[in-house]
């Protein structure tokens, strides 16, 4: 995993995000960025995916992502049983 650490003070979150990408590009063979906003009144969120790189790369990573976060909750749910 890469710690991203912004030199500049950030004023906007798209700044932050243009430079976050534009780090990851730099070192790496392809990354996928998922972020999303803090929730509005009504709940709701807005969810920002950017990918750079191979697209059938970053859907192995998605799908790697995936896999862990799904093995975790069949964890989590198993310790919860006992």
């Amino acid at each position: 995993m890469t710690k991203i650490f912004l030199k500049n003070k950030v004023s906007s979150k798209n700044y932050a995000r243009e430079q976050i990408k534009k780090t990851l590009s730099k070192n790496h063979a392809c990354y996928v960025l998922i972020t999303c906003s803090d929730p509005s009144e009504d709940g709701k969120m807005d969810v920002e995916m950017s990918y750079d790189g191979d697209e059938t790369l970053a859907s192995y990573l998605l799908q790697s992502a995936q896999n862990i976060f799904d093995e975790n909750l069949d964890t989590t749910a198993d310790s919860c049983q006992d």
